[in-house]
Parts: C-alpha cells; sequence; structure tokens
C-alpha cells in the first residue's frame, strides 16, 4: 500500500502510579500468560529472581520503514467498494518502533481511519496491547481499542479495560481498567476503576470510582482519585501509616505538595485515639548551592495515653500543648567555604519517646542548634560557630543543662617540611553560657564565661616502611574570663594556665613469608612504644564546660591526652608498650588476622581529677577513684580481630588488671555474613562499674552495677522472597531481657509484607532500675508494588539492632 498510516501506537500506556476503577466496574478477565509475552523461568532463573517469570517482547516481524512510512504484510489484499481498502489473513503494519498485527484491516475510501478486527496485536517498544478490534485515526494520533488487555514490559505491569483509547490531544481513557504488577495468572491485589484518563505530557493521571482488591475482595474506596504515572513528583495523599494497640488507635495520613520543581512540602494530620491529633508538617527547599528543609508537629493539649496510673509517664504531660521543630539548612560560597544552620526544639524531653518523628533521622539524645562558618584552605582551617543543643531527657535538673557556644571561633594551621618536621597551630576562643538558675547548681558548674585556648605543637615524623620514629612537643595555654552572676565566692574569675606536652612514639616493623594451610602470607611484628609526660598543674578553680574523663582503651595507650575538651589537662608520666602482629594475604595486603597486646607504666601517681586539684588525690574511701589514680601500670589490654574467611569475622578486646586479677572490661563479637544475604551475631559484654569515668551518675547510660550481657541477633534469607529477623538482648546481672524481636519479612514480586514483634526495657530516661518498665508492640507494614504501602517502615532500626542487616528493597 502507498497510503502514509498516522497512527501511533501506545507506548508507555502504564507506569508505577495508580490505576482505579468503580465498584461496579467490570474489567475483562485477564488473559492467559502465555498470550501476556510471560516467560516462566526455567534453568537460567536468577538465584534472587522474586517473580516465577519475565516479561519478553520478541522482535519486530517486519523491517523498520524508512522516512516514518508504513509498511505492511499481508496473505491477501483487494479494494472493496468506494475506494475501500481490505487486507486479510495475517495482517502485519509497522511504522517506526509501533507495529500491529491483525487477521483483516480495512481502511474506507476517505483514508481517515482505519478498522481492524480482533484478535489483534499492538506492539511498541515495552508495550503489548491485544484487543478485540480497534479502530485509528489517520489523520491524528487518536485509537481506540475494545477490549484491550495491556502489558508494560520493563514496569511488570499488566491490566485489562473494556475500552481503551488514545485521545487526540494525546492522553488515554480507560474505561472499566484494572491495574497490577502480579505475575500472570495472579490476582493477590489489583487496582480496578471506571473512568481512568492518563496525561503523560503533565505525568498525572486520574480515576472516578476506584477500589483497591485483594483477591477479589475489595479493600478501598476512593470516590475521586489522581495519581503520578511516572517519576516525577507530584501533588496528592500518600498512602496512611495505621497503628493498632490494645489501647489506641494510631491513623496518620500524609498529603503531599509539590510547589515547584526544587520546592515541596509533606502535610500530616495524625489522629491518635487516646492522645489527640496531631498536625505534622515537613517543607524542603533546593537550589544550586543550597539545601534546607523544616519539620515539625503540634498537639493541643494531650490527653495522656489511656493509662490508669497517674504515675505513667505517658500521663506527665496531660493536659499540655507537645510539639517539636527542626530546622536545618546547608550551603556553600565557593568550593572551600561552607555553612551549616540548624535549629531544633521540642516542648518537651518526652516528646519523641511518646510519638516519634514522621520525617527525617531518629532523633535519640538531643536536638541540635548551630550556625556555622567553615572555612578549608591548603594550610589554614577555619571555623566560627554558634552551638547548643536541647538535651532530651525528663526530668531535666539544671546541673545537666548543656552550655551553648556563644560563639565558637576556632583557627588552626600545618606545615610540613621535606626534612620530616612540621609544626601545627591550635585556637579556639569560645564564650560558654546555659540558661540555669545559678543557685540551683554547684558553684563550679554556676560559671560562664569566655575560655581562650591555643596549642602550638612541633615534632619530627620518621616513617619507613620499616618503623617510625615521631618525637613530639606541646604546649596548652588557657585563659578564662568567668562570671559567677550574683553567687558569692572568693574564686577567681581571670585564670591561665599553662601545661607542656611532650611524647616520643615509635615502633619497628618485622615481616617474614609465611604459609598456613596451603596459602601464603606475610606475617607481621610489630613493636611499639610510647612516653608522654605532662606536668600537673592547678586547676581546681577551673569550670567544666565541656570536659569529661576519658576510659582507658587501646588507643589510650598511645595518647598523652586523659581527658576530651579543654578544662582539664591531666598529669601523666607513662610508658606504654606494646606489640601487634598482622596476617597480610595477598598482593593487595588483605588482613586476616591482627592480634595486640598492651600495657603502661607509670612513674607518677595522677592527681588531676575532674576537681583539678594537684595536691590531693581522691580519699581512700572511694577505692576505685583512689585506685584508679594511683594504680602505678594500666590494666593489660589485648585486642583480636580475626577474619575467619570471607563470612565470618570475630572481634575480642581484653581489659585485664593483673594486679588485682580481676577484668576491667571485655567485649567479644562473632559475625557471620554469607554472599545470600545471611547475617548472625553473637556477642559477650562486661565492663566493671564505674570503669568509664566520663559517665556519671546523672548520666542515662550510668549503671551502678557491673554490666555483664548477651547479644545475639540474626537476620536469615531463607528464600529469595523471606527474610527472617530476630534480636536477644541479655542483662546477665539483673536476669532480665532487656530487648527481644522476632519478625518476618516477604518479599514476592507485586507485593512486600514486614510483620514484626518486639518486647523491650524502658529506661524511663533514669539510671536506676527501679523504676524500668517493659513495653511490647507489633509492627506490620504492607506494600503493594507499583501502589504504594501502608504502615510505618522499621528498617533503620532493624539495622541498627542487627549489625550487618540490610533490609531487602521493596
Amino acid at each position: 500500500m502507498g497510503k502514509r498510516l498516522t497512527w501511533t501506537a501506545l507506548a508507555g500506556l502504564a507506569t508505577s502510579g495508580l490505576f482505579s476503577g468503580p465498584l461496579s466496574a467490570a474489567p475483562p478477565e485477564p488473559l492467559p500468560a502465555e498470550s501476556l509475552d510471560w516467560q516462566p523461568w526455567g534453568e537460567d532463573r536468577p538465584a534472587d529472581a522474586l517473580c516465577r517469570g519475565t516479561y519478553v517482547m520478541p522482535g519486530y516481524r517486519l523491517p523498520p520503514p524508512e522516512g516514518g512510512r508504513v509498511s505492511s504484510e499481508s496473505d491477501s489484499a483487494h479494494y472493496g467498494e468506494d475506494g475501500e481498502t481490505i487486507l486479510g489473513g495475517e495482517v502485519i503494519l509497522r511504522r517506526d518502533t509501533s507495529q500491529l498485527e491483525a487477521p483483516r484491516v480495512r481502511v474506507p475510501g476517505s483514508r481517515e481511519s482505519a478498522f481492524a478486527e480482533g484478535p489483534l496485536a499492538l506492539r511498541d517498544q515495552n508495550l503489548l496491547v491485544r484487543g478485540e478490534a480497534a479502530e485509528f485515526s489517520l489523520t491524528s494520533d487518536a485509537a481506540s481499542i475494545d477490549t484491550a488487555h495491556y502489558v508494560v514490559h520493563d514496569h511488570r505491569l499488566r491490566g485489562d479495560a473494556v475500552r481503551l483509547q488514545r485521545l487526540e490531544d494525546g492522553r488515554y481513557r480507560l474505561s472499566e481498567a484494572s491495574f497490577t504488577t502480579c505475575d500472570p495468572g495472579s490476582e493477590l491485589w489489583r487496582l480496578i476503576g471506571n473512568d481512568v484518563v492518563l496525561d503523560r505530557e503533565s505525568g498525572f493521571g486520574t480515576a472516578r470510582h476506584a477500589r483497591l482488591e485483594m483477591g477479589r475482595v475489595p479493600v478501598f474506596y476512593w470516590p475521586w482519585v489522581r495519581f503520578p504515572i511516572d517519576d516525577r513528583r507530584h501533588t496528592g495523599f500518600l498512602w496512611p501509616a495505621l497503628g493498632l494497640s490494645s489501647d489506641a488507635l494510631d491513623y496518620a495520613q500524609p498529603f503531599y505538595w509539590n510547589i515547584a520543581p526544587n520546592f515541596d512540602a509533606t502535610i500530616t494530620p495524625r489522629w491518635i485515639t487516646d492522645r489527640g491529633l496531631l498536625l505534622g508538617g515537613e517543607y524542603r527547599y533546593l537550589f544550586p548551592t543550597d539545601a534546607g528543609q523544616i519539620e515539625g508537629a503540634f498537639l493541643s493539649s494531650d490527653d495522656g495515653g489511656s493509662s490508669d496510673n497517674p504515675n505513667a509517664a505517658s500521663r506527665r504531660f496531660e493536659g499540655e500543648d507537645r510539639w517539636y521543630v527542626d530546622y536545618r539548612h546547608a550551603g556553600r560560597f565557593d568550593a572551600r567555604t561552607r555553612y551549616r544552620l540548624r535549629y531544633g526544639a521540642a516542648s518537651d524531653g518526652r516528646y519523641f519517646d511518646d510519638f516519634g518523628s514522621d520525617f527525617s533521622e531518629r532523633h535519640t539524645s538531643n536536638l541540635p542548634r548551630l550556625a556555622q562558618l567553615d572555612y578549608r584552605g591548603d594550610v589554614w582551617q577555619l571555623d566560627a560557630r554558634a552551638q547548643g543543643y536541647q538535651k532530651l531527657k525528663d526530668p531535666l535538673r539544671d546541673r545537666d543543662k548543656p552550655f551553648y557556644r556563644l560563639p565558637s571561633l576556632t583557627a588552626n594551621a600545618r606545615w610540613s617540611q621535606d626534612t620530616g618536621f612540621y609544626q601545627q597551630w591550635r585556637s579556639n576562643a569560645t564564650h560558654f553560657w546555659r540558661d540555669v538558675d545559678r543557685n540551683a547548681v554547684p558553684l563550679r558548674e554556676s560559671a560562664t564565661g569566655t575560655r581562650l585556648h591555643l596549642s602550638p605543637a612541633t615534632g619530627w615524623r620518621f616513617d619507613r616502611s620499616w618503623g617510625h620514629l615521631e618525637p613530639r612537643v606541646e604546649w596548652l595555654a588557657t585563659a578564662y574570663d568567668l562570671d559567677y552572676a550574683e553567687r558569692d565566692t572568693d574564686r577567681d574569675t581571670s585564670l591561665t594556665r599553662e601545661v607542656p606536652v611532650s611524647s616520643v612514639d615509635g615502633g619497628l616493623v618485622f615481616e617474614r613469608e609465611l604459609e598456613l594451610g596451603g596459602r601464603d602470607y606475610r606475617q607481621t611484628l610489630e613493636p611499639r612504644f610510647n612516653y608522654a609526660y605532662v606536668p600537673a598543674r592547678d586547676q581546681s578553680e577551673f569550670p567544666e564546660f565541656d570536659t569529661r574523663e576519658r576510659a582507658f582503651s587501646w588507643n589510650q595507650l598511645w595518647s598523652p591526652h586523659r581527658f576530651s575538651g579543654a578544662d582539664r589537662v591531666g598529669d601523666l608520666n607513662r610508658l606504654s608498650l606494646g606489640v601487634e602482629s598482622r596476617l597480610l594475604e595477598d598482593a593487595r595486603g588483605r588482613e586476616r588476622l591482627s592480634v595486640g597486646v598492651g600495657q603502661s607504666a607509670y612513674f607518677d601517681d595522677r592527681t588531676i581529677d575532674m576537681n583539678g586539684d594537684p595536691d590531693t588525690l581522691p580519699p581512700e574511701s572511694n577505692f576505685e577513684r583512689h585506685y584508679r589514680a594511683t594504680r602505678d601500670r594500666s590494666p593489660l589490654v589485648t585486642r583480636l580481630d580475626w577474619r575467619i574467611n570471607d563470612q565470618w569475622r570475630s572481634r575480642w578486646e581484653w581489659l585485664y588488671d593483673d594486679h588485682l586479677e580481676r577484668t576491667e572490661r571485655a567485649s567479644t563479637d562473632l559475625q557471620y555474613r554469607a554472599p545470600a544475604g545471611h547475617v548472625v551475631n553473637l556477642g559477650y559484654r562486661w565492663e566493671l562499674q564505674g570503669f568509664d569515668p566520663s559517665v556519671r551518675p546523672s548520666d542515662d547510660d550510668f549503671r551502678d552495677y557491673n554490666r555483664e550481657e548477651y547479644d545475639l541477633s540474626f537476620a536469615w534469607k531463607a528464600s529469595p522472597r523471606v527474610d527472617m529477623i530476630g534480636r536477644f538482648l541479655y542483662d546477665h546481672t539483673n536476669s532480665r531481657a532487656l530487648e527481644q524481636l522476632a519478625g518476618v519479612q516477604w518479599n514476592d514480586c507485586c507485593y512486600g509484607l514486614q510483620l514484626v514483634w518486639r518486647e523491650w526495657i524502658d529506661d524511663n530516661d533514669t539510671a536506676r532500675i527501679e523504676d524500668d518498665f517493659t513495653d511490647r508492640g507489633i509492627f506490620l507494614r504492607f506494600v503493594f508494588k507499583g501502589l504504594g504501602g501502608v504502615g510505618r517502615e522499621a528498617d533503620s532500626y532493624f539495622e541498627e539492632a542487627i549489625p550487618g542487616y540490610r533490609s531487602t528493597a521493596f
């Protein structure tokens, strides 16, 4: 035929959005799998395949015509009355990437349209539409197919419609249509609507009288719904989140507002039957060099929960407004200069314990507040910030409130010479302030003021493959201008301190070739020493703005600093000796085994503690503090990191006091990770009461008992579809389970299910175990692939609770 046909195929008919159907809609019965380009897996089935087969588009039966023309092939062709052209037998028409297959095609003499009788098949790239009859316009792109069955191969979508039309403006209209991503023959779920309009140009679709069916049973209904049909963001309702317990119903209905390509917002009304209406929201924006977001929520007059106990934690804020806000912004002026803004606040320290967060990260211990300008040069690094945070603890005593840095200015630099010499400059000036009743805290803690801290250093680093040597001298100079407000004190408000810190660090590396189990290794033996001397200086009148004493560890063997922060400089006259041996495999030097043992010898008592008095040791009545200050050697530190093979790994650390013959801290971890996705973790923890001096009795992590815990967790991929997860954390000291968790995740071709039971101890934000209580819950999440899901995601928590676990993407 010489006539150029001007129809186009219905490419991209459906994507990962919603199709819909009315309560009375009745789409045609689906075709069998073999009619939908479906090929079940055979011996070539991928190991991780979730579906039982795949859609495969067959090759074109005609070569592509040139110049947009139409090529045709048929068993017969003749002209009828009034110039009508009839193709019969097995008719094939192809234009560009579109191809029509039908037993009979009729073109009237007007050449304005063409009619195809079925059963017919219309194909385009990754698209198949089958139907009983079709009409195509030869003057526009309009088309209509009756009793249509469609498949979009790359999106794994299929569906049926009584009529499928392509309108002249490029939109598609489907009457009494269905949509699903399930394998042919499976109708676990499908979405049905009696009037569906798809606009590919805008990326939107609409449906009237839409219903969701599971196993042909209606479970949800929309009178009208607007939905996306591509990956672009669109305004509309998101899937709700539903929580149910024995006492309350928790329902959240997010609404997404696509304001502009670089602006959007999510508004989430949330109804909690025993709390009230919580209105949450998030606004995000993006510019070429800046980005940020603000989120928050508000609940007017908390109903206090359903507990009958008036002292229950849930009723602490009954009748009060509950809220939080968290603003974040980050940007850059150029490649070296960046800035950040952050402001977080909550009505109380229990807000996130009671309500959680619907957006972004999980809030845990505090809400940061920050304004920072940062410059990174080749030599100088400059930082200016105003910083603080709200500590999320209830009740929160004045003495536990954090200090604000208003402002904090830092300037650091480093210079190096080819001879191995180097110089460092570190400096910081900070004004510390906090909002407390000065009379409600100890005198030392009532101080606010400005601190200037300078720490220039110089050293020489000799570094070769067979060893290293590094002598280093650092000068710590600190000055304070303090304010005790109206407190009556004879303390000096202008304080200075100068302390030299000298150290020498050195080590050797011996190597030898070694054969074990028929494999070649390179074994190293690396003895190391570190001598540090820091004289004692009187710091008894110094404040405690940002300083804590560090717990002893392997790294502390080689560090001259006993405190974090700049308010305390610990005196030290110590020699550390240690040796490490590593087993290296293959040319890349991959480490299979690392074993180390070390100990420090003290030549003087350590008189400086948080009290800062160089002339007074802790009283002998406090045995642990006194012993820690006067012992002549540190605990023996032993560590091991062993990659047994590519699946098994073990870590071990042991701090043993060879004088009192007791273990101060021990930890053992054994992990199994298989390529298939299995993860098993076995852990043991022991820690002597008071071992970590940085943890104070007022801290949440404080324990007034020796810690002994066992931890078992696993994530087992029973099949490509089924993941099983679990955890059991046991406090052996107090004979109680701190956490129990068991769950299953089913990941099928067209849906995902996550069901988890969890029971845990809530410490009630105190260090005492007497007021701890047990909490428990069941978490359910159901996802319709290509459609959305119901339930809150718990994946981030599971990944924290089960090291090595990576949730399967639905």
